[in-house]
């Protein structure tokens, strides 16, 4: 068994989960905000409706991205010593920041708002979800920072042969995060429109189907009301606002990413250009872009690699913004590599028995050109549902179509697997380097380090192994709770989060309820 493999697999198995988490955090911490601070501003009850129910999943989400999160620290110590060690100087900074600072703020805040109901004054407590949103940007920014300097190292100086912090401005400014962070924050904000798009297509479909509402002959609703769960005028309002709140967002974000991506992307072919060109399958220089390229699986080799369709000039237009610059394919990148870092690993300890083994500098091509338009794909058809579905609501309600509303919940997932189709690229096109070479610099100035070198020297194949079950076991096991959890709140509605409405429908002045409020004492 290798275990450099068992170590990326466990890696890459943990982060991916754990960033099915961040984006909905980051996303929907917004959303909530803006209806706290809606209904402080207007004291409109359906505003405290919304933060109440939305803010309940974002509570469920935002305590299993924290447990999630956690073994991603340990696992630098346990399974990567030797990257830790060799990067700790520079790479610790960013990831201090993110736990010192912006985790303690977020998570202080946080506890005011859960604990705050009926307890702090209105603009205090709405203040105080403000100041933990704000921190988990902050916090996604810190660690967005640490990884791009992975992609693009900054700000150090080489000392016994390892980097050393010695500008910690030049780190927090990586123009690789610069265009990284903007892109994952707007990733997030497509991610929470889906969400409030699928639910509130659901809870509109629920409230047809049960013929509380209906619609006369031009295809307007009728809004009905029942007298018991809290399902009113009111309950139509918010999830029909909630609905087109989603599709507003989801349209912001695609075209966000797209613009960003293309900023993104414009740099990796300066930083990583063998990773784009992998990303396009460009195994010769030109300019056409393709969109459809077959190749034997695992391929890295040029020859089984075939273009069917291409479109000229477009690769060129994504590089430089224009359509006849011709871009290096991966025959005349390859052999720069090679120059420059070696053709087989070092003669070193640090490799173990894979000492003097060849390096390939391409890398899955499979991986990154289809998560490339994985990633593209799945964002664009996020968009398309955004403007289809506020196209169908525009009198003020769903089909009672059962395969729609089916679509319009398991749409949930198109830009999740967007954001885990561009972090599986990004991550994957860099190796066989851990730490890439910024190219900016004199060659004798880089800092780079093959993945092989970063494992704990004396860490077994067989503990990583137990370790990656147990840790997919208990991973399982969460996203089975969470799932549970949230499909339940959203089958109750919003009674789950103000159980008072059962009591008195409308009377949202009543300090005794608003200390019943299960926000207060749930989590």
């Amino acid at each position: 068994m290798d275990i450099v493999e068992i170590a990326r697999w466990q890696f890459g198995i943990t982060t991916v989960y754990h960033f099915m988490m961040v984006p909905l955090t980051l996303g929907l911490g917004l959303v909530v905000a803006l209806f706290n601070v809606l209904w402080v501003r207007t004291g409109r009850h359906e505003y405290l409706r919304l933060t109440k129910f939305w803010g309940k999943l974002f509570l469920i989400n935002f305590i299993m991205g924290v447990a999630t999160g956690l073994v991603q620290e340990f696992q630098f110590g346990m399974a990567w010593s030797e990257y830790s060690r060799f990067v700790g100087d520079v790479f610790g900074a960013p990831l201090a920041m993110e736990g010192l600072l912006a985790f303690f703020v977020e998570s202080t805040f946080l506890g005011l708002w859960i604990f705050g109901w009926g307890r702090l004054k209105p603009r205090i407590h709405a203040a105080c979800l403000m100041a933990a949103v704000v921190a988990s940007w902050f916090s996604a920014y810190f660690i967005i920072v640490a990884n791009s300097w992975m992609q693009h190292p900054v700000g150090y100086e080489i000392v016994d042969g390892r980097p050393v912090l010695n500008d910690i401005w030049a780190v927090l400014t990586n123009n690789t995060a610069m265009v990284a962070f903007p892109h994952a924050i707007l990733g997030s904000v497509s991610v929470a429109g889906s969400f409030l798009l699928g639910i509130a297509w659901y809870k509109l479909w629920k409230r047809r189907v049960r013929g509380i509402d209906t619609v006369d002959a031009d295809g307007n609703v009728v809004v009905g009301s029942l007298e018991t769960g809290a399902e009113d005028r009111t309950d139509h309002r918010l999830w029909l606002r909630s609905l087109r709140l989603g599709c507003l967002l989801g349209v912001i974000g695609f075209a966000g990413t797209a613009l960003t991506g293309h900023a993104q992307a414009q740099l990796m072919f300066e930083q990583q250009p063998l990773k784009m060109a992998a990303a396009e399958a460009a195994c010769h220089d030109g300019t056409a872009f393709s969109v459809l390229t077959v190749s034997s699986p695992g391929s890295r080799d040029c020859d089984d690699v075939d273009a069917i369709i291409e479109l000229p000039g477009l690769l060129s237009f994504l590089a430089n913004d224009n359509f006849h610059t011709d871009i290096p394919g991966i025959t005349t990148l390859e052999p720069q590599y090679e120059e420059m870092y070696g053709t087989n690993l070092a003669d070193d300890d640090l490799y173990g028995d894979r000492a003097g083994d060849p390096i390939s500098y391409v890398p899955l091509m499979e991986v990154t050109y289809w998560g490339f338009r994985v990633m593209i794909g799945f964002g664009g058809l996020a968009a398309v549902a955004c403007v289809f579905a506020w196209w169908v609501a525009r009198r003020g309600t769903v089909p009672e179509a059962k395969w729609l509303m089916r679509l319009a919940v398991f749409g949930i997932l198109a830009p999740f697997g967007a954001n885990i189709a561009g972090w599986v690229f990004t991550e994957m096109g860099r190796q066989p380097f851990v730490v890439a070479p910024n190219p900016d610099l004199p060659l004798d100035q880089r800092v780079y380090m093959f993945t092989e070198a970063a494992v704990s020297p004396n860490a077994s194949p067989w503990e990583l192994l137990f370790s990656l079950a147990a840790l997919c076991l208990i991973y399982l096991v969460l996203m089975v709770v969470e799932v549970y959890l949230i499909a339940k709140y959203v089958r109750s509605g919003v009674v789950a989060a103000m159980p008072e409405l059962v009591e008195d429908e409308h009377d949202d002045d009543d300090d005794d309820a608003s200390r019943r409020d299960v926000l207060s004492f749930a989590y």
